[in-house]
């Protein structure tokens, strides 16, 4: 049977922490509890909070308090099965930015497994679309006031 070897895990972990940096947009893990335990730089840039402020703290920091009861139904039956059921799916949802401002995010969840399978984690890959939602907003109320424009009977009285 071929022996673990701690330095080849090591290199595999330094890896994986240089990829979380390199990419643009941000890498959250967290463990079991939901607390973070991965915070890379683009995490910093979207939501305002340095490493040192989410390492350790609640997902909650970045969840809005009335999506939170949803969010942690969800997780606690992804860490209790081992299994999401959004894959490679990309999830649209409200967050936190530090200052208080609700912020647009879209975003993949992975389960992350230790040597033996057991789901020590969930990793998300997250973009900021807030500018994307809100051009789309602006598009939406556009053509709707072009459309009451070019058709008076569909004008409001």
């Amino acid at each position: 049977m071929p022996q673990s070897d701690p330095l080849a895990s090591t290199r595999a972990s330094d890896h994986a922490a240089g990829l979380a940096e390199a990419i643009g947009d941000a890498v959250v893990v967290s463990d079991p509890e939901g607390a973070i335990t991965v915070w890379n730089a683009a995490a910093e840039r979207i939501f305002g909070f340095t490493a040192a402020e989410a390492l350790g703290r609640s997902l909650d920091l970045i969840t809005p308090e009335r999506h939170r009861r949803r969010h942690w139904d969800g997780y606690a039956k992804t860490m209790r099965t081992g299994v999401t059921h959004y894959g490679a799916e990309t999830l649209r949802v409200p967050a936190l930015h530090k200052d208080g401002r609700q912020l647009s995010i879209a975003f993949t969840v992975g389960m992350v497994r230790d040597a033996s399978d057991r789901v020590t984690g969930i990793v998300a890959v997250i973009r900021d679309e807030t500018e994307r939602w809100a051009e789309e907003k602006r598009l939406r109320q556009r053509v709707a006031d072009l459309e009451a424009i070019a058709d008076p009977a569909r004008r409001e009285p």
